[in-house]
C-alpha cells in the first residue's frame, strides 16, 4: 500500500478531508511560513546530527533551517502539495533535501536508519491507537542511542491547541524497552492564529 491509498486517520476522519486538502489554496494552519521557534533553540543546541528525518515536514521550513546547517535530511509526508511547496522552498536555498511521499504510520517502509529524527506537530494528530504504531514504526528506522524530538500541543493552559496531548500520553508510546524518555518540557508552538500555543518539547531516546 502506498502513501497515496492509504487508509484516512483520525484526524482526516474527523475533519471528513485528506491532509492534501489543507494545503490548498492554502496556507494551512500550521504553516507559519518559518521554522517553529523552538525548532530553531533545538537546531542552536546541536540536537540534531547524521541522518535526519523530519516525520510530517509539511512545506519545510523547518528541514530547510536544519538542511542549511550541513546536515542530510529526508522530509516525509502524505500531502503532495506540502511536499511540493518544501521541494521548491529547497530548490530557492540551493539546498539539496530529499523529499518521500511516506505514510508515518507505515515507517519501516521507508527502509532506512536515521540518527535523529524531528517530529513538529505531527505526534498530537494521532489518536493513541495511532500513536502507539507511530512510535512503534519510529522503532524500526533507528538506530540505539537515536534522538527524537518531539514538539506537540499540551493539555495545560486555558487555550489549548486543537489536539491536546498529555504527558501520559506521550509515556504511553514511548515506553521501554524501544524508547527512554529523557525529558518532557513545557514549550511553545505557534500556528497562524496563536503565537504561544502551549506544547511540550520531549527528548526522547532510542534503547
Amino acid at each position: 500500500m502506498s502513501a497515496g491509498d492509504r487508509p484516512p486517520t483520525s484526524h482526516e476522519r474527523g475533519s471528513g478531508q485528506p491532509w492534501a486538502a489543507s494545503y490548498l489554496p492554502g496556507p494551512a494552519p500550521w504553516d507559519i511560513g518559518a521554522p517553529q521557534p523552538a525548532v530553531v533553540e533545538l537546531i542552536a543546541a546541536g540536537a540534531f546530527h547524521g541522518d535526519v528525518l523530519d516525520a510530517g515536514c509539511g512545506t519545510g521550513d523547518n528541514m530547510v533551517a536544519i538542511a542549511a546547517h550541513g546536515l542530510r535530511v529526508l522530509g516525509i509526508d502524505v500531502a503532495e502539495p506540502a511536499l511540493a511547496m518544501a521541494r521548491a522552498k529547497a530548490t530557492g536555498r540551493g539546498l539539496d533535501i530529499e523529499f518521500a511521499l511516506a505514510d508515518a504510520l507505515h515507517l519501516e517502509r521507508l527502509r532506512r536508519r536515521f540518527d535523529t529524527v524531528l517530529d513538529s506537530a505531527l505526534f498530537h494528530t494521532f489518536d493513541a491507537t495511532e500513536q502507539a504504531t507511530y512510535a512503534a514504526g519510529l522503532a524500526t528506522i533507528t538506530a540505539p542511542g537515536a534522538t527524537l524530538s518531539l514538539l506537540c500541543f499540551s493539555d495545560t493552559g486555558p487555550n489549548p491547541g486543537p489536539h491536546p496531548v498529555s504527558r501520559d500520553a506521550i509515556a504511553a508510546a514511548f515506553a521501554p524497552p524501544d524508547w527512554q524518555i529523557t525529558t518532557i518540557a513545557p514549550a511553545l508552538l505557534r500556528t497562524r492564529f496563536d503565537e504561544a500555543s502551549p506544547a511540550w518539547l520531549a527528548t526522547i531516546r532510542r534503547h
